[in-house]
């Protein structure tokens, strides 16, 4: 599975996202900024995320992600 891949997965089900994939091979790092994630805590946003890519996890198409999840304030306070 490449990051575009990923990407556009991703993109189905979050579309107000701002979605950013890097990785290669099963390993993926995932930054998201939206406001999906408002009032949600840190275990629920992954629950969010891990719902859309359970189906390329238990094909093996990804083993590792490594996900930053932020609302669109908390991205902006972060500079």
């Amino acid at each position: 599975m490449t990051p575009d891949q990923v990407t556009s997965l991703l993109q189905a089900s979050l579309s107000d996202c701002d979605i950013q994939v890097e990785g290669e091979g099963s390993h993926y790092n995932i930054v998201i900024v939206g406001d999906c994630f408002a009032g949600k805590r840190a275990v629920q946003r992954q629950q969010l995320v891990y719902a859309v890519l359970n189906s390329a996890i238990a094909s093996g198409d990804m083993h590792a992600v490594n996900m930053k999840l932020f609302t669109r304030d908390e991205w902006q306070q972060r500079g």
